[in-house]
């Protein structure tokens, strides 16, 4: 089977077996996905939303996180691990929102990448599920899901993975697909555990290279 051949097939079952799958991350507004993105970096999308209610309800705008010092942002974000890092990286992307982008998101991968701490990954997730632009979002899921199923071969670095899927993935389906592979590597294709090959839907058609 070729890859692209491999890979609407993949999209159709995950799509049967996910219908309802979306980004795990909680938001309302563009720049709220930007942080929670940021700190989701080694760290579970649930322990994230657990953290970022206290931070917005002290600063519930952007021009209040650009103002706070980021001592105090660290503070709310430490147990997301990395937390002068990331703190660091909140403060100026809300600087940047507030002092160049006039308070709104931009809606294009050029101007996303200039933002402090918004690499390739937070971006996509930006266009796909804010703007509903094409995207593919290489998280860990989709890395490991990607080379084990077969539609990337031993890939890791995930600028790569994601130009190799451009190829053989259709643009309107990226953003949902990314989704559904979290979905799928957390209940089936795991990584801390030996995957549950009984139980997938795609157990016929993997490559199975774990």
């Amino acid at each position: 089977m070729r890859k692209k051949d491999l890979a609407l097939e993949v999209i159709n079952r995950l799509e049967k077996e996910y219908p309802d799958a979306d980004c795990t991350l909680d938001y309302n507004d563009a720049w709220k996905l930007l942080i929670s993105v940021r700190l989701a970096a080694q760290c579970t999308d649930e322990r994230v939303n657990k953290i970022v209610p206290e931070l917005y309800a002290k600063y519930p705008t952007i021009e209040l996180i650009a103002d706070a010092p980021v001592e105090e942002i660290e503070k709310i974000v430490r147990p997301c691990g990395l937390g002068k890092s990331k703190a660091r990286d909140i403060s100026l992307c809300m600087k940047m929102l507030r002092d160049v982008y006039d308070c709104k998101v931009p809606d294009n991968m050029d101007d996303l990448l200039k933002l402090p701490g918004v690499g390739r990954k937070s971006a996509n997730l930006i266009m796909g599920d804010v703007f509903g632009k094409p995207a593919i979002v290489t998280d860990t899921h989709c890395i490991r899901l990607c080379n084990r199923i077969g539609l990337v071969n031993g890939v890791k670095e995930p600028k790569k993975v994601e130009m190799e899927l451009w190829k053989i993935i259709p643009p309107e389906k990226g953003s949902d697909f990314c989704h559904r592979l979290v979905y799928h590597g957390r209940d089936i294709c795991t990584a801390r555990t030996k995957p549950h090959c009984d139980k997938c839907c795609l157990s016929d058609i993997c490559k199975k290279q774990i």
